[in-house]
């Protein structure tokens, strides 16, 4: 027994150790780099942190983590220690719903289309990613319970750079499939301005297979194709920068179906008289998106380096059609009866916004800052049912901050409030009386409050407590009426313009331990959570979204790193902080638990949730990075698993070659092929069963090639990511030096 608490003590205060080096290491790096001596050529380094904890967000790199660059953006978010990505909630980390952001600035596109976005945009374009838990009073209200910040901009140089990326995936089930990706990223800058740009390109073809309950079974085949453009420019002008961006994105997605199941039927059409018959159906859709988006910039600057002003102005498109052809047959006693199943949907998005920010210390205590600024913004979204408009709907929101940061001695205290007033409105159309009706207004002033206190026991080991308060405005996916799904014969897809925005109140209490080690629990009270809703009359089965009045959410979090010195050095020597943390073997273990209560709901259950990554240093400098993921069964909203959501084993091998300019790596994604999402409802009289499987188990390689240039004054030297990252980071060469 000693010895076992014995061997727990050195885990725990090795992996402290492990944790703490990394500033150490970083500082030796400094030093050593001080004193080289060159004549020809200038080094310049950068430093790389895998993971960074910070009070209000936690910090992934992507650009050196082949395990997590190698595949699609959705593909590497997936893999991130306590995401759960779900066709039912979609996004959530540890427990909070999501609102995703793209270089600082809301996507405002989710469900189907926010994963077409995902998986046509390659991982290898992500510098990082940032999941912001704690969202304070300068962040819009409507960032509900966290933000998932997507950094894709990288920092001009005085030189230019020159990357490109690309990768290759197949999988081979009923028949051989393959995906590819291509992308080049170039920045650069002089003394006037800087400029970047990145552009690509992905392809792939997967099958998705689908059941619900006894009454129908799918299969699609899909084919989907991905472009993308990315440009900003900045401008110094003296003290202060002009920041232009461009995004743009398409996709052009084919989709080949075919299903079965029972139906009702009028048999023969015209004799009132319904009979149960089986049907098979046969067709094809095709998804298009076109999203464009302009952000224009300008940051004022001041003598002192702590006081700014910020004026941002942003306008963003995404215009989507959905068409299905196909032929439905109905086997019935008097003959076989044969249906056309066309559909044309499309719908237009366009977002208005305006921004201004403010910030300046102030001399209260041993250090504080205030912040203050407002925002407007506009939303403007129609959709269209084989070419008649059915739904125009508008939503605009006014809104202003101010929040106090504040210091003394071990303490660190944040408090802000958020005015924001919304006036949501608009009209659908009822076909079935063929009139327009109101949609259910949304017209209030509401505030939301934000607090945290911090106190420091050592350097980067901390003790955080946080509350806020926010809201979730539905998305359009939610929110369109029609559906943007292949659909069956007796299956009913579709969105509802009626639910309304969600109120979260938000509790925190989190002990973190560097940059990787932490303990957290979170609690939620929830109003009016938006959720899937699936019901079943007799032979037919319909799915849209409805609000859950209330519900009490918990998340328990843990996190821990060992590295695998532990067993085989004294600490003597583990404390000299003589080695590189990249070139160390060690697992990083990961459990979060997860319970809703819903009053609705009497059969409830948590679910656990387990992530094991590894990091080992093979001969030859091969790094081997396993990741597993794994969930018990338990409750998601009105859904209760019947299989875990998250089972599977993904391996990844990399090696870096030609001076560290070119990086290969060797992928297995779900080795054992055990990925499913299986769940039946539990708010239904009788339980109703949806299962969905798909092409998880693939195999391929990736590439990362850093171009050479005339300029040979840059080395960068990857260790972990940068441990100097702006509160809020916007991307679009915000962070030039």
């Amino acid at each position: 027994m000693r010895r076992q608490a014995f061997m727990n003590k050195r885990i725990i205060l090795a992996a402290s150790l492990f944790l703490s080096v990394q500033v150490a290491f970083a500082q030796e790096s400094k030093k050593e780099n001080s004193k080289e001596k060159q004549i020809e050529e200038v080094t310049i380094t950068k430093t790389k942190k895998a993971v960074e904890q910070k009070a209000d967000r936690t910090i992934f790199d992507f650009s050196e983590q082949a395990s997590l660059n190698s595949g699609s953006s959705l593909e590497g978010i997936k893999k991130l220690p306590g995401m759960v990505v779900t066709d039912i909630a979609g996004m959530m980390y540890q427990g909070k719903p999501l609102d995703v952001y793209m270089d600082g600035r809301p996507l405002n596109i989710s469900t189907n289309d926010l994963t077409a976005f995902l998986e046509g945009m390659p991982a290898s374009a992500i510098e990082r990613v940032e999941v912001v838990t704690q969202p304070g009073a300068e962040f819009p209200a409507t960032s509900g319970g966290a933000i998932l910040n997507i950094i894709t901009s990288k920092s001009a140089k005085n030189y230019l750079t020159a990357t490109y990326s690309g990768g290759y995936r197949f999988s081979d089930y009923d028949k051989f499939r393959n995906r590819f990706n291509n992308s080049i990223v170039l920045n650069s800058r002089n003394k006037i301005f800087g400029w970047q740009l990145s552009a690509g390109q992905t392809y792939g073809e997967s099958f998705s297979s689908n059941q619900m309950d006894d009454l129908s079974r799918g299969f699609g085949d899909k084919y989907s194709r991905g472009y993308f453009a990315k440009a900003a420019l900045t401008f110094d002008l003296g003290k202060d920068r002009l920041l232009l961006n461009y995004d743009y994105y398409n996709a052009n997605n084919d989709s080949y179906n075919n299903s079965d199941g029972t139906s009702m039927i009028e048999s023969p059409i015209g004799s009132g008289n319904n009979v149960v018959a089986n049907y098979l159906n046969i067709g094809k859709s095709k998804t298009k998106s076109d999203r464009n988006e302009i952000t224009a910039t300008y940051q004022k600057r001041f003598d002192d380096k702590n006081q700014k002003l910020d004026i941002k102005a942003n306008y963003s498109s995404f215009k989507s059609t959905f068409d299905q052809t196909g032929q439905n047959s109905f086997f019935t006693p008097s003959g076989t009866q044969i249906f056309g199943a066309d559909m044309d949907n499309a719908s237009d998005q366009n977002y208005y916004n305006l921004r201004v920010d403010y910030s300046q210390p102030i001399k209260l205590l041993d250090e504080s800052k205030i912040s203050f600024g407002g925002l407007y913004e506009k939303t403007d979204f129609t959709t269209d049912f084989l070419g008649i408009k059915n739904l125009d709907y508008q939503r605009q929101t006014a809104a202003t901050y101010a929040e106090l940061n504040t210091k003394i001695k071990k303490f660190s205290f944040i408090a802000g409030l958020r005015a924001e007033d919304y006036d949501i409105s608009g009209k659908s159309l009822n076909l079935r009386k063929n009139q327009w009706d109101d949609l259910t207004p949304f017209k209030k002033f509401e505030l939301f409050p934000n607090a945290s206190m911090q106190y420091d026991f050592a350097k980067s080991l901390y003790f955080n407590l946080n509350y806020n308060r926010k809201i979730s405005l539905p998305s359009t996916g939610q929110l369109n009426p029609n559906n943007t799904t292949f659909q069956n014969p007796n299956v009913s897809i579709s969105g509802n313009p009626n639910v309304q925005p969600t109120i979260y109140n938000n509790f925190e209490a989190k002990i973190s331990a560097f940059d990787y080690a932490f303990i957290s629990y979170n609690v939620s009270s929830v109003k009016d959570q938006v959720m899937m809703y699936v019901e079943r009359d007799g032979y037919s089965i319909s799915q849209t979204n409805v609000n859950i009045h209330s519900l009490t959410q918990h998340s328990f979090n843990v996190g821990l790193p060992v590295p695998f010195m532990i067993f085989s050095k004294p600490f003597s020597e583990i404390m000299k902080f003589n080695f590189n943390p990249d070139k160390i073997n060690f697992l990083y273990l990961y459990a979060g638990y997860q319970f809703q209560d819903i009053k609705e709901i009497t059969d409830k259950k948590g679910m656990w949730f387990f992530n094991v990554a590894g990091q080992f240093i093979l001969p030859y400098n091969i790094k081997f990075a396993p990741n597993f993921s794994y969930s018990t069964k338990g409750n998601y909203y009105f859904f209760q698993s019947t299989q875990p959501i998250m089972n599977r084993v993904d391996l990844n091998f990399s090696k870096k070659f030609n001076k560290d300019r070119i990086t290969v790596s060797l992928f297995a994604n779900d080795i054992f092929n055990s990925s499913r999402m299986n769940f039946k409802t539990v708010n239904t009289a009788t339980p109703i069963y949806l299962q969905n499987r798909w092409d998880s188990r693939n195999f391929g390689f990736s590439i990362n090639y850093k171009i050479p240039t005339k300029n040979k004054l840059a080395k960068v030297d990857q260790n972990l990511l940068n441990q100097d990252t702006p509160k809020e980071d916007n991307g679009g060469l915000m962070n030039q030096k």
